[in-house]
């Protein structure tokens, strides 16, 4: 079995300006902002998400103490 790693790593300037190019044509130009607004936003929702979550576990750990 290949390793990831070494298939990310073959990856050059070419193959990434296809992709890119590729993207552009699947999604159009126009499309492209809103699309990377909403991986942001997700992004964001999820670090937020696992930030309150490690913030819950402290607070039980605090509540069992006691």
């Amino acid at each position: 079995m290949v390793n990831l790693f070494v298939l990310l790593g073959a990856i050059g300037g070419t193959e990434v300006l296809l992709i890119v190019l590729g993207i552009v044509l699947l999604f159009g130009g126009k499309k492209i902002p809103e699309l990377m607004k909403g991986l942001g936003q997700g992004i964001h929702e999820f670090k937020k998400a696992s930030k309150g979550d490690g913030e819950k576990t402290e607070e039980a750990a605090k509540t069992e103490k006691k």
